[in-house]
């Protein structure tokens, strides 16, 4: 375990910028461009957007805020943060659970963040340009059963992603957020602007933004609590690493607020993108999943300059994806190499060769020579996603509610998050005080209760 003397060599985030850079691309993902599009569709459209936004606010921002302080209270890696603040307990298994979540997610992340590069490659070459419509979702099935070229664009993302995570969180991780960031930010504006420019593109934002609240029912209020606890990548041990690199004199309400703003707006964004387009061409919303690489290439293959604009979406979608991985990546490495005290060079390698490895199965199992092995009636890589989405995140999130609220003094958490370490919070009332016992009251018995509500629909049970 690392010492007091090692802490303060600790790399660190250098600006407030960087911060939101990073921590913003950790949580604008493929959860924002591929399944909140999806989702927002099945759904009925505006009415499901308010209601994510509802449990954004009252569950999203709390559970974020309290990663956040951890990380920076204990100045240490997900696991470590608890054996320090609960020493001698069994609470440093919520930060082993959430360190296992991000491995795993990113074993099976990596799969699919290659399918995206393997397309942009496909878009920039015309492939889709003349392929009969209907062969289109056949030819993406071909595709992820070829037992060759995913795994390369797998180790591709997985090698670039080690590459920037090695050079630190300064000059690796906050560097690379910093340039792919606001290149993300004017693609999709530029998509935005072609896609309300379409004819009959009005359908499209009226789906996104006239509510339709009957289609609201507990289902789709159960999907937009576990869409909001994905996309801003809670407990994944992430927020809790990248805390322990913020340094204490920055504002963690304001951190937290402004990335899930930025995160919130690309989602929203994304939907702007899409829907306008995919309506102006007669598709249908509720596509699912394979929106992304069936339905757009279909209706970009039907846009003026589609081509173009189908290389500029994917590149979208690989941007979001790989300042995820990389986010994914540094959970792991950040404790490994804290933990046995080895080099980051060597332990993002070391990282890196056993995410391809046991990514391997995931990228196998999607029609190729391992598709026949079933798990709980599921091929490997949907067994990967369904346990790290409906299990371990939403525990991880659960137990640090309830580490937060009930094992960890509240007044000291309140303090930590708001800055309020050199007041007498005793005998005055600052003026976050009201802020403060929101966040203490949605943490305590608000945010467990939703959280246990999306681990047992993930389950079935409910």
């Amino acid at each position: 375990m690392t010492d007091k003397n090692n802490l303060k060599k600790r790399d660190g985030f250098a600006s407030n910028l960087g911060i939101i850079a990073a921590a913003a691309g950790s949580a604008i993902g493929l959860g924002n461009l591929w399944k909140f599009p999806y989702v927002t569709g099945q759904y009925g459209g505006a009415a499901f957007i308010l209601v994510y936004l509802l449990c954004i606010v009252l569950i999203g921002i709390p559970v974020m805020l309290s990663e956040m302080m951890l990380g920076r209270k204990a100045e240490a890696n997900a696991i470590t943060t608890f054996k320090k603040l609960a020493p001698r307990t069994p609470w440093f298994m919520t930060g082993v659970l959430g360190v296992a979540a991000s491995f795993f997610i990113l074993s099976f992340y990596a799969v699919v963040a290659g399918w995206i590069l393997a397309y942009i490659v496909r878009a920039a070459t015309g492939v889709f340009n003349t392929m009969p419509v209907e062969q289109i979702g056949q030819y993406f099935g071909d595709y992820i059963a070829n037992p060759v070229e995913p795994i390369i664009w797998q180790f591709i993302v997985l090698a670039f992603t080690a590459f920037v995570v090695l050079s630190g969180i300064k000059n690796g991780i906050e560097k690379y957020s910093k340039i792919l960031m606001p290149a993300l930010f004017v693609i999709i504006i530029i998509l935005n602007i072609r896609a309300i420019t379409l004819p009959g593109a009005g359908e499209g934002l009226a789906f996104l933004f006239k509510p339709d609240f009957s289609k609201i029912n507990g289902e789709a209020i159960l999907a937009a609590l576990g869409q909001a606890f994905f996309t801003l990548s809670l407990g994944m041990a992430i927020m809790t690493t990248y805390g322990s690199y913020i340094p204490r004199k920055t504002n963690l309400v304001k951190t937290a607020v402004q990335v899930t703003i930025a995160d919130t707006t690309i989602a929203i964004m994304a939907g702007i993108a899409i829907f306008p387009a995919v309506f102006a061409f007669g598709f249908e919303p509720s596509e699912g999943a394979g929106l992304v690489f069936i339905t757009l290439p279909a209706v970009f293959q039907n846009m003026f300059m589609g081509q173009f604009f189908s290389v500029l979406f994917f590149v979208l979608v690989a941007i979001a994806a790989i300042t995820s991985t990389i986010s994914l990546m540094e959970a792991t490495v950040a404790y490994f190499s804290e933990e046995f005290n080895w080099g980051r060079k060597f332990t993002t390698i070391l990282v890196s060769v056993a995410l391809f490895i046991i990514g391997l199965p995931s990228a196998l199992s999607n029609g190729g020579p391992l598709s026949d092995i079933s798990i709980a009636g599921m091929n490997i890589f949907d067994f990967i996603d369904f346990t790290t989405a409906n299990v371990f995140l939403p525990l991880t999130a659960l137990f640090i509610c309830i580490f937060v609220g009930w094992k960890m003094k509240t007044k000291d958490a309140v303090k930590e998050i708001f800055n309020l370490n050199n007041l007498n919070f005793d005998n005055e009332k600052p003026f976050t005080f009201e802020l403060a016992g929101a966040y203490a009251f949605l943490t305590k018995f608000v945010a467990p209760v939703a959280i246990a509500l999306v681990i047992l629909r993930g389950l079935s049970i409910i």
